[in-house]
């Protein structure tokens, strides 16, 4: 069973990385895709640049080389460009591209521009024969700056769809699991019903014989607690019916049977509030929760030590306290406590806790948890409902 948990969890952290590490290079990839685009990009302005040093420097006579000139100009329809003077002044609207028109119409803008130029690209230095040389300042074209993002907006997509997975694998595997042990349950309900009938047959025929026989009435106790256990298992699975009833009526009624039945070396004790608290559920499987978690606390210490139920309320909520001097839980034994067919006993299925907390957070709307544990020490649980 260790051995199993440790292979699972091994193949959970490799599944992990493996996806970790397939986010981080769709992520990479991308930076690199948009580093070769931003480079390529001043390679097209530092050719730009060049054209426009031979329009102004040079007479062009070769119509072919004039033709190229004006081609390499108009495929620049894209990069944002301002060509301006030493004094970072823009020379005019011929010598711009790719401005918007609410930018061009308004200097003070154009000048901001320039400077975030600036900021972003050294400009290209056109060097003229009277010495007043031009610069040409330019910054990423709109559809390189919305890629820089696009990296992350896949990874969070990525992760997202990931988790999502996750997510809805683990409901499928919990909802598998709920109608498996649902289907035990009532599968159990369904075997111990054939001999507890015969049982009943059986005990009127010895009450026949000695009505009054102290065996014959231990026996008819036995039968109807048999009787309930299979009610309890019954009902696994199927939407309960809550009713108004004083949970302290049931907690003690819980309480005087398992008292006579556990070891007298267990100091049992009960505390209850003086007022009765009236709250919708079901007495049957309540008790069958209560029960289930004093068998494991008697368990747990060995049939000697003390045990406490205690009711009571708080913040609106109806808590109820099951605390013992067992020996305690270890972190990870507390954390894996109410997960299905985790035990810590050799013969045990795990299904006593598991159902426990499907009966108290599915149908009674509550929380049931580990509160307090110390290993050497003991362990509180806590059953906590809303008392409206």
């Amino acid at each position: 069973m260790k051995k199993r948990g440790i292979f699972s969890k091994l193949n959970n952290w490799i599944i992990y990385i493996l996806l970790t590490s397939a986010v981080a290079g769709v992520v990479a990839a991308s930076v690199v895709l948009i580093n070769y685009l931003r480079k390529e990009e001043i390679k097209r302005i530092e050719l730009f640049a060049t054209t426009i040093k031979y329009q102004q420097n040079e007479i062009i006579e070769d119509p072919m080389t004039l033709d190229l000139i004006l081609q390499i100009n108009k495929t620049n329809n894209t990069i944002p460009i301002i060509i301006t003077d030493k004094n970072r002044k823009p020379l005019g609207f011929d010598f711009q591209r790719n401005i918007p028109d609410a930018i061009k119409n308004d200097p003070q803008k154009m000048q901001a521009l320039v400077n975030k130029m600036a900021s972003s690209y050294k400009p290209i230095e056109l060097q003229m024969p009277d010495g007043n040389n031009q610069y040409v300042y330019y910054t990423n074209s709109d559809l390189l700056n919305n890629l820089r993002y696009s990296p992350y907006i896949l990874g969070l997509l990525i992760l997202a769809y990931i988790f999502f997975s996750f997510w809805f694998l683990r409901t499928i595997k919990k909802t598998d699991e709920g109608y498996v042990w649902a289907g035990l349950a009532k599968e159990t309900a369904h075997q111990i019903g054939t001999p507890l009938s015969s049982m009943i047959g059986w005990i009127e025929i010895l009450r026949m014989e000695n009505e009054n026989s102290e065996g014959v009435k231990e026996i008819e106790n036995d039968i109807n607690r048999l009787k309930t256990i299979s009610e309890r298992f019954s009902k696994i699975g199927s939407i309960p019916e809550l009713n108004d009833l004083n949970i302290n009526e049931t907690i003690q009624q819980n309480y005087d049977y398992l008292k006579s039945r556990i070891s007298r070396k267990v100091s049992f004790m009960l505390i209850l509030p003086k007022e009765p608290i009236l709250i919708p559920h079901s007495r049957i499987l309540l008790s069958w929760v209560i029960e289930n978690i004093v068998k494991n606390a008697v368990d747990a210490m060995r049939g000697e030590g003390r045990l406490e139920i205690e009711l009571y309320e708080k913040n609106k909520n109806i808590v109820i306290d099951i605390k013992d001097s067992g020996s305690g839980m270890t972190r990870n034994q507390a954390r894996n406590a109410f997960k299905a067919g985790y035990s810590t006993k050799k013969r045990g299925w795990g299904l006593g806790l598991s159902l426990a907390k499907r009966v108290i957070k599915e149908y009674h709307r509550g929380d049931i948890k580990i509160a307090v544990t110390e290993v050497g020490v003991g362990t509180t649980f806590r059953i906590t409902m809303k008392n409206s």
